[in-house]
């Protein structure tokens, strides 16, 4: 009955795409002063989710099937369009530190649907 909670699966899903980001991101600011350095990003969590409800598409269950997709995160960094400085550098410092709020802003969330999933699990079950 509680072996398919997909709601504990979108939280964890949401806080490794937090953390993935969040990596990324560090690594942009870490190079901010790299000459060459191309600003990395990866896209919103809603794009890059791949629940197992999704329709006309085949699901892999095992590493070997093919033509299937694994729930979870489809992650592709790409390229950040932005000016670069004239080294070609392209990270901005702003817009890297707006990033990391939003990022740990998601993270939070994931983590507080997280929490209150688990409170109704145990409130269900009689437990507190």
């Amino acid at each position: 009955m509680f072996e398919n909670l997909d709601v504990f699966k979108i939280a964890h899903a949401m806080a490794s795409h937090a953390g993935q980001r969040q990596a990324i991101i560090s690594q942009n600011v870490a190079n901010a002063d790299t000459p060459g350095f191309k600003s990395m990003d990866l896209p919103d969590f809603k794009s890059s989710y791949t629940g197992e409800n999704q329709t006309g598409l085949q699901k892999a269950t095992r590493d070997k099937h093919l033509h299937g997709t694994h729930s979870g995160i489809a992650l592709n960094a790409f390229e950040e369009k932005s000016i670069a400085s004239p080294d070609g550098n392209s990270v901005s410092i702003e817009t890297e530190m707006l990033k990391a709020t939003e990022v740990s802003r998601q993270h939070n969330r994931a983590l507080a649907i997280y929490k209150s999933s688990l409170d109704i699990l145990h409130k269900s079950l009689g437990r507190r």
